[in-house]
């Protein structure tokens, strides 16, 4: 009887907004229990991610979430923070899963540095359904997180533009100035700040 092998999607959320951590999601599916309709989550409406994310909960075999804090980001780069919010998500399947996955797929053209075999696929999370429902739970993680902040920030309209560097978001920042979960080492962040010690 052949052991069965556990692969591992992994993909993050929130890369490009000015504000916030950068979420990854890692999850291992499980094969006798699918779930269909795993697409690239953003190609979901909000709501049908919040389904999705409730049944990969459920159904997966385990799944994980790790972060990179807005102020890790400005110590150690957008990029170095991704491989590291990667690295705590699979930590964080292996708890939940009792062992390390025998692979990882990552979204994207590199690998975090992980103790198993990885291969980065571009467009993964629209080819691979494990890497699907990673960027699923990374996506409803990081939202949730948005909607958060836009409770503690309201004059910011972080509901309405999930901390990307709209004219909204970028207009808001003049005027009000960036909060403590916004990224200092982001150039329209830090240009607001520069302006405010002239």
């Amino acid at each position: 009887m052949s052991e069965v092998v556990w692969i591992c999607g992994v993909d993050e959320a929130g890369r490009g907004p000015l504000v916030g951590a950068v979420v990854a999601g890692a999850v291992v599916l499980d094969p006798l229990n699918p779930i269909l309709g795993l697409k690239d989550s953003k190609r979901l409406t909000p709501t049908r991610r919040e389904a999705l994310y409730a049944e990969i909960l459920l159904k997966a075999k385990a799944w994980g979430v790790g972060e990179a804090s807005p102020l890790e980001i400005d110590q150690i780069n957008i990029l170095q923070a991704t491989m590291l919010a990667m690295q705590r998500a699979v930590d964080d399947l292996c708890i939940r899963l009792g062992c390390w996955p025998d692979k990882a797929l990552i979204d994207g053209n590199r690998c975090p540095n992980l103790p198993i075999p990885a291969e980065a696929i571009i467009k993964g999370d629209s080819k691979e359904p494990a890497i699907s429902a990673a960027s699923i739970v990374a996506k409803v993680t990081r939202d949730r997180q948005m909607k958060a902040l836009h409770a503690r920030y309201p004059d910011h309209g972080f509901l309405q533009h999930m901390g990307y560097p709209t004219p909204l978001h970028l207009a808001a920042l003049r005027q009000w100035g960036a909060c403590p979960e916004h990224r200092r080492s982001f150039s329209p962040v830090r240009a607001v700040l520069d302006q405010a010690t002239v």
